[in-house]
This record gives structure tokens, C-alpha cells and sequence, in this order.
């Protein structure tokens, strides 16, 4: 299994290479003439994520991205390595406070080309001796000239136990004003099986995803960014916990978690604490809700799924839960886990306003999960605004669109927010 690309490779002396998680993290492995009855041997020992691979012209020499390095914080970026084929032996060609990735050699074999980014500086383009060094940044004039690097922030590494005692990992961005009790949000990320990171994320939705959570502390919120269980990056039983989803929502736990960490902060107003996220981080955001709303004062839900209970759905999870020969029993159990995993669900104890935003032509999410839980709210006398974003699909297509969706959110955050909404004891 590979969470980033390709997993297989074949080097020299007829070694094949290959990304597996036989250890509980995705690790790189060589086996040397397969079909005989040797032992993969694993290149990459150690508490952490091999991302992306590639080879070296000769086959002979692994290059890769991994969330470790020197710095405890590491676990939450991507640093180079380069490992030979037959010792597990890395050698570290990139550190620091930079996130690193999508790694390819060059056809000399004399340097890598990848990608780079920063806590203040977005993706570019980035060269290397195949032996380490000193990076050089290419098209870095390419960055306009009014981009605001110095007002953003370095966001710094926390962590917080579930109920259960589960350690999840955030990202936490305090805008300036030291210990004066400021307004929070928690930033729920989409996909499941991600990794938000210490800066500009590789994929291109959480690149803007970290760049509205910039925005939204120029403005004078605190953020954290959550990397909750289903997370890739801190190995297979958290990756792979049990009862998420539809099977109970467990990853919930680590939500809630985050909003308790926020209000046991002398930064944080515990009164003035909001939620927001897009497509599952939209899912955990309208649990929040009507689960919590005495910790999640607002919420901004984009393209969330509500009603976990589609009929295609429900002979699948019974299976998947009690295997063959499920009786109706089992079935009508697999159901009732399924509704209250759903939003719709905890409707009955949702007091916060919320923002939903949807683009009409999701592909992915029926737009009628919003529509649906925007009526079962407004017959509850729930405060909700709705954004269409008409012709658009499940990530947003349109630039503008992008635009439109953090400006509303700020807004939203602005309105209910910046002003106490109600006493709440630490």
C-alpha cells in the first residue's frame, strides 16, 4: 500500500522495491531476486510515513519524502532522503522548517528536482544535489510582488487525547496579542486518509484550505488544524482506527477533543470557539454542531455529507461488519449505527448558526445532503445561511469561487464570533 504515488519499483541486480505497512507505517522494502525465500529487507526503519519514491538513473539508489527529520515537528512536514536499494542506511539531503516532495532525479543523476514549500512561502519548483546541500529555489520571482510572506504566521505542532485516550496531532496559528482571550476555530481537513501539515500543503485544495486558515488569523482568529484519526502520517492503527465513519464516527472523538484543548487555552475564549470544513471535514463539522454546540458556537459546513444512510449502503455495512451470513438482525443494527452516525442525526440538540456552502453539480456529495439538512434545520429554528455555487462541482473548479467561499466564511466568523455569545466555565 502507498499513500502517494506508485509503490513499486524494480532496481538493479534484479531487487524489487516496494511501499508496504508490515511494520504499522508505510515503509520502503527490497527484496532481491523475488520468487526465492529471502526476507524483504526494510530501507527505512523508524516512527514515520514514506510518501513519495523514485530512482536514481541506476537503479541503485532510492530518493524519498518522509514526515521525520531532526525536529520533533517533523512529523507534520516532508523531508528528502535517499536510501540504496540493498541497506537500510537513509541519508537525510534536506531539513529545516521547509516541506519537500514530489522528488525526481535528473537524467545525469546529478541532481533532484522537486517541490518546496514553506510556512510563509507557497509551492516552487526546487533543485538539489543528488548528494544534499544547499537548495535552490527556481521561479521564486514568479511570486508576485505584494504577496503578503510576512504577515503570515508559523504555525507550531500541539497534541490532545480523545476521551478515549487517543493522541491526535494539530497545527496550531495564533495571530499577534499574546495571552488576550481571542475568538478560535477548529479546521477539520477532507479525504480521510490526509496529513495537514506545518506549511503550504502538496495537494492543491489543502494548499488554499492553509491559506484561507492564514486569512481567517489576519483577521484575528486563532486556528487549529486538526490531523484526526483516519489521518495518514502516524501509522496504520490511526490510519485504520476502528468504528470511523458510518461505523460510528469515532474520528468525532478527536474533533471534539480539539474544541476542549482550544477552551483550556488563556488565549482562547472558550465562549467563542467555530468549526469549519469541506466534503468529511464538512461530515465532522455538522457533528460538531449538533453534537456540541455548547463547544462549537458556529460553523462553516462546505459540501458535507449528512445522511450517512443511502439504501446501496446498507447490505455493504452489514457484510463489512459481520462478515457472511448477516441476519436481519445484524442488518437493522448495521442501520441504526449508520443514522447515528449521520448529522441528521443529532439535529434534535443543534443550537448553533451555521454556513453551508455547496456547489450544485457535486459529482461526489449529492448536492442534496445540503439541501436536506438545511430544511431539517430552518423547521428546527436554526440559524443557517446557505452559499450555491451554481454549476460547480465538488472541488471548487473556479477560482472565484474559492474566493467567494473564504470571503463568506470570514464574514460569518466575523458576525457570530467577535462578540461573547455566552458564558462557558473552562
Amino acid at each position: 500500500q502507498n499513500p502517494g504515488g506508485i509503490g513499486l519499483r524494480w532496481g538493479a541486480d534484479d531487487t524489487l522495491l516496494f511501499m508496504s505497512y508490515r511494520d504499522g507505517f508505510p515503509h520502503l522494502y527490497s527484496l532481491q531476486h523475488p520468487g526465492s525465500t529471502g526476507k524483504p529487507l526494510l530501507l527505512t526503519p523508524g516512527p514515520f510515513m514514506v510518501e513519495q519514491m523514485t530512482l536514481t538513473p541506476d537503479r541503485r539508489f532510492v530518493i524519498y519524502n518522509a514526515n521525520t527529520g531532526s525536529d520533533r515537528s517533523d512529523i507534520d512536514r516532508r523531508h528528502l532522503f535517499k536510501v540504496p536499494i540493498n541497506a537500510a542506511t537513509p541519508t537525510p539531503l534536506t531539513s529545516g522548517t521547509g516541506i519537500e516532495w514530489a522528488p525526481v532525479v535528473t537524467a545525469d543523476g546529478q541532481a533532484i528536482t522537486y517541490l518546496s514549500s514553506g510556512a510563509q512561502r507557497p509551492p516552487a519548483p526546487t533543485v538539489i544535489s543528488i548528494s544534499g546541500g544547499t537548495p535552490r529555489i527556481t521561479a521564486g520571482e514568479r511570486l508576485p510582488a505584494d504577496f503578503p510572506a510576512s504577515q503570515l504566521v508559523t504555525p507550531e505542532l500541539v497534541s490532545f487525547r480523545a476521551s478515549d485516550g487517543v493522541e491526535a496531532h494539530g497545527q496550531l496559528f495564533k495571530p499577534a496579542g499574546g495571552v488576550t482571550p481571542k475568538p478560535a476555530v477548529v479546521y477539520v481537513h477532507g479525504g480521510g486518509p490526509r496529513q495537514m501539515m506545518l506549511g503550504w500543503h502538496n495537494r492543491w485544495e489543502y494548499a488554499n484550505d492553509y491559506g484561507a486558515n492564514q486569512y481567517l488569523v489576519s483577521r484575528g482568529f486563532i486556528v487549529l488544524s486538526v490531523d484526526y484519526r483516519l489521518s495518514v502520517g502516524y501509522g496504520q492503527a490511526f490510519q485504520f482506527a476502528e468504528n470511523t465513519g458510518p461505523r460510528g464516527a469515532s474520528e468525532y472523538r478527536d474533533i471534539l477533543a480539539a474544541g476542549k484543548y482550544l477552551q483550556s487555552r488563556p488565549d482562547v475564549d472558550p465562549s467563542r470557539i467555530g468549526i469549519w470544513g469541506a466534503s468529511l471535514g464538512g461530515y465532522l463539522t455538522a457533528l460538531a454542531l449538533g453534537r456540541n454546540s455548547e463547544v462549537f458556537a458556529a460553523g462553516v459546513d462546505i459540501h458535507g455529507v449528512h445522511d450517512r444512510l443511502p439504501p446501496v449502503n446498507a447490505l455493504q455495512l452489514a457484510h463489512a461488519i459481520v462478515g457472511d451470513g448477516f441476519t436481519e438482525a445484524d442488518l437493522r443494527q448495521a442501520l441504526k449505527v449508520e443514522y447515528e452516525s449521520s448529522p441528521i442525526a443529532a439535529v434534535s440538540t443543534w443550537k448553533s448558526p451555521v454556513l453551508l456552502i455547496h456547489g450544485d453539480d457535486d459529482r461526489t456529495v449529492d448536492f442534496h445532503q445540503t439541501v436536506d439538512l438545511e430544511r431539517r434545520l430552518l423547521a428546527k429554528g436554526v440559524k443557517v445561511e446557505e452559499l450555491v455555487l451554481p454549476d460547480d462541482v465538488h472541488d471548487s473548479l473556479l477560482w472565484q469561487h474559492w474566493k467567494t467561499s473564504i470571503a463568506a466564511m470570514a464574514e460569518f466568523f466575523e458576525k457570530t464570533l467577535k462578540s461573547p455569545v455566552r458564558t462557558v466555565t473552562r
